[in-house]
């Protein structure tokens, strides 16, 4: 009987626990599993909140990262109850959670606009895609007027491009070009930095030339104020130059050193040279008639200029490399893209340095230029030529040519 007493009591037990445990809402389980969910969320962020903080060195990465965990852990636990979370929350620490989750997707945003990467403005110079010149048009259209024309290794600025032509501006001139004859960006400035010319400009009354970068080296020239040599580099506090063919160093505190490409010419300046041309032919004509037994005086000066000109891009060369020289000018004269004379051809705009700074003219007016420089002038016009069909050469920089001494022919 007492056996049967305790059995009872045993089951009247379970079920009054039973009983009460039934009695508890669903709601309220979910509710904690809820809770704790958002605390273990709070922690993470506090934690990431305060390693963000404390690490100002620390690059965007890790600040990517961090919101990441966030994002993760609310996913990750979203099923899954957290041991150590507290089992008690109220409606203000469900709206903080909120809040908190709402400020870390904020953070998270503006940490993928930090990772965002900075474009590079695309490169608005173009160059001439042609063998000898291409023509510019006022209108884009190949039956449109003709401003100015674009020559070889020549650049400028693009205005506006579509799929066929691109406006540009060249110099003083602006104007329409068919894409399919310039290069652009990348390549565009790889030419550039081919055929472009660092000239150093003297910007005192007497500019010693050193043959090494040192006060106490030897001078190899001098240039005056306001004259030009072509510059190779620019080495601290001095600056190397080509002088006559060789090598020397200006100090940079006393030159303006610009880096520069040829530009396109005005059909107005055109037509202006093509005047000048024809009455100079007439003149020189003129002057052969009556000159036959005498000194031709045209030739004379032509060769005085050439000659100056071989000096002061070849003067140290061997002199083979001075008959080369001057072989491009006269290349030059003979081909339809460059004026037909050999003054127009080394004055022309931007074409030789020596001959926009005033060197060669101080060559002529003192009767300086050597012996050498002038028996190549000669020759060349004599129609000697060592570098084939080449309208170009500059200082050898590595470049696909024919090298004679220290220049590549092309």
């Amino acid at each position: 009987m007492k056996t049967n007493c305790k059995k009872w009591k045993y089951l009247l037990y379970i079920t009054a626990v039973m009983t009460a445990f039934a009695s508890i809402p669903f709601n309220t389980q979910a509710a904690d599993l809820q809770v704790r969910m958002m605390d273990v969320t709070d922690k993470k962020q506090e934690a990431t909140s305060d390693k963000m903080n404390s690490a100002d060195n620390r690059n965007t990465l890790a600040v990517t990262a961090g919101a990441a965990d966030i994002l993760d852990s609310k996913v990750i636990n979203a099923g899954i109850p957290d041991a150590d979370a507290p089992k008690a929350a109220n409606t203000n620490n469900s709206r903080t959670n909120v809040s908190t989750k709402s400020e870390a997707l904020t953070a998270f945003t503006k940490s993928l606009m930090v990772l965002q990467p900075q474009l590079q403005p695309e490169s608005t110079l173009v160059m001439a895609k042609v063998n000898e010149y291409v023509n510019i048009r006022l209108e884009a259209d190949q039956y449109s007027e003709k401003v100015g024309v674009l020559y070889k290794d020549c650049g400028g600025d693009v205005l506006e491009k579509n799929d066929e032509w691109t406006k540009i501006k060249s110099g003083d001139v602006t104007g329409w070009i068919k894409n399919q004859y310039l290069y652009f960006g990348k390549e565009a400035e790889e030419i550039a930095k081919d055929v472009g010319v660092l000239t150093a400009y003297s910007e005192t009354e007497t500019l010693r030339i050193r043959k090494e970068p040192s006060l106490d080296a030897g001078i190899v020239g001098l240039l005056a104020d306001g004259q030009a040599v072509e510059a190779i580099s620019e080495e601290g506090d001095w600056v190397k130059v080509s002088y006559e063919g060789e090598t020397g160093f200006v100090a940079a505190e006393y030159v303006r050193v610009e880096f520069g490409i040829d530009t396109a010419e005005s059909m107005e300046t055109i037509k202006a040279r093509q005047e000048a041309e024809r009455a100079k032919a007439a003149a020189d004509a003129a002057a052969r008639k009556v000159q036959q037994k005498e000194a031709v005086l045209a030739t004379a000066s032509e060769l005085e200029i050439l000659a100056a000109l071989i000096q002061c891009e070849a003067g140290g060369e061997p002199y083979e490399g001075q008959v080369a020289v001057g072989a491009v000018v006269m290349n030059r004269v003979r081909s339809g893209g460059y004026p037909n004379n050999i003054t127009d051809v080394i004055y022309a705009s931007g074409q030789f340095t020596p001959a926009s700074g005033g060197r060669m003219e101080s060559l002529i007016l003192n009767k300086t230029t050597r012996a050498s420089c002038i028996q190549a002038a000669q020759e060349a016009i004599n129609g000697v030529c060592n570098v084939g069909d080449a309208l170009h050469f500059r200082r050898n920089n590595g470049r696909d040519g024919l090298v004679i001494g220290n220049h590549v022919f092309w």
